[in-house]
């Protein structure tokens, strides 16, 4: 998933891969990294759609379908709820102050600038919204 982020990543493929059935493998990897496969994935898409908007002059167009969204319009909403401004707005505050890393080694980097996507997006956009009603409490019949 890391070295193609860009590609159609879903449980059953990932399970195929794994030689596993999709319910072992979807409990395995929130186990071993704390959130599951779709959220893993979204947050390799979104660090990767950051370094392209820091590193080169791709267009935003170009930069959503090279880390694999099928539609412009969810790639900037789902960017704008994890990081918390639009493509655009990073792009233009990251060329306005040019950052000089120096000796720090890449992997930190990249750990540094990886998105906090500890709750699903659905969840951030209901609790932004002001509804702070959980999954939970939505399934109870009155």
């Amino acid at each position: 998933m890391d070295a193609a982020s860009h590609e159609a990543w879903t449980v059953p493929r990932l399970a195929r891969v794994s030689g596993v059935s999709e319910a072992h493998f979807a409990r395995s990897f929130r186990q071993a990294f704390g959130m599951p496969p779709h959220r893993y994935l979204l947050t390799r898409r979104i660090e990767r759609a950051t370094a392209f908007l820091r590193e080169t002059d791709l267009s935003i167009t170009e930069i959503a379908f090279a880390t694999g969204w099928n539609s412009l319009g969810t790639f900037g909403r789902t960017f704008r709820d994890i990081t918390g401004e639009s493509p655009h707005a990073l792009r233009a505050r990251e060329k306005s102050a040019p950052h000089q890393p120096g000796r720090v080694p890449a992997c930190i980097l990249s750990a540094a600038h990886r998105p906090d996507l500890n709750i699903a997006v659905s969840e951030k956009r209901r609790q932004e919204a002001g509804d702070n009603r959980s999954v939970s409490q939505e399934k109870e019949v009155p």
